[in-house]
């Protein structure tokens, strides 16, 4: 075989395999019509606008693929990430979402994709499956606990974007679901008679989430858990920063005998 004949099989190889690039036939024609990434990106937003999520997400991905150092693929990235949000594929997005933090540590959309991460991880907490369970924090808080660490490290590591203060908002719910969450626990273990693992459960939630609406309930649960285990000082200390503390206090809860 000839260097002719070779070069004509080669660009018939790349030419082959370009047809392969990013999905659909539309997408595939886009690019060999020559558009500009800008082109493209709007096209890909009309899809977005019409419902067509999927295949505007094709076609981010063709900006990545073919245009992978313009400002427009900077933004596909958020965007793919956003309708993967709309789509409820949490897990996908989150992933967008890391790479995208990983690739740009500092530009300025970066913050947003912190925002975004959180605002993602929030979402994968409220799942079709999960609202059989009124109360949130009665359900995994495995996302719930990723949301609020997502927005911690938005607001330590760009605390002057806009951004980190809607973030400060959201951690107060956040962590009043976490430490509801722990509540729920520390009323398991005092009702199956393991009272030590029950203070244990108390005291983390008034040392890790000290502002939160469960701390009365706490203090005053740790007090019924020394009363169980012969701890009187203790419990009079619980119920003294009680009284001291909250002095309106009533039970919130009740524990199954």
């Amino acid at each position: 075989m000839n260097r002719r004949s070779i070069f004509s099989l080669t660009l018939i190889l790349l030419l082959s395999g370009c047809s392969f690039i990013g999905g659909d036939k539309d997408t595939k024609k886009l690019v060999a019509d020559g558009l500009t990434p800008k082109e493209l990106y709007e096209q890909a937003e009309d899809k977005v606008d019409s419902g067509l999520i999927e295949q505007a997400i094709d076609q981010y991905e063709m900006i990545l693929s073919s245009y992978p150092g313009s400002k427009y693929a900077i933004q596909a990235r958020l965007d793919i990430a956003y309708n993967l949000l709309k789509q409820k594929k949490y897990n996908r997005a989150i992933l967008e979402l890391d790479d995208f933090i990983e690739r740009y540590p500092d530009l300025p959309p970066t913050p947003y994709a912190y925002y975004l991460r959180g605002v993602v991880a929030e979402a994968k907490s409220s799942s079709i499956l999960d609202k059989l369970v009124t109360d949130s924090a009665q359900r995994d808080v495995e996302s719930v606990s990723n949301a609020y660490q997502y927005f911690v490290e938005l607001i330590e590591t760009f605390p002057s974007s806009k951004y980190s203060e809607d973030a400060k908002d959201k951690l107060v719910g956040l962590r009043n679901t976490l430490a509801r969450h722990e509540f729920y626990v520390a009323i398991y273990y005092t009702e199956i008679g393991s009272h030590i693992a029950a203070i244990n459960r108390s005291k983390f939630i008034i040392e890790n989430y000290p502002n939160s609406a469960s701390i009365p309930d706490g203090l005053h649960l740790m007090a019924y858990n020394y009363d169980k285990i012969n701890a009187n000082e203790l419990a009079i200390d619980a119920r003294k920063v009680l009284s001291s503390s909250y002095p309106n206090y009533s039970p919130g809860y009740s524990v199954k005998k």
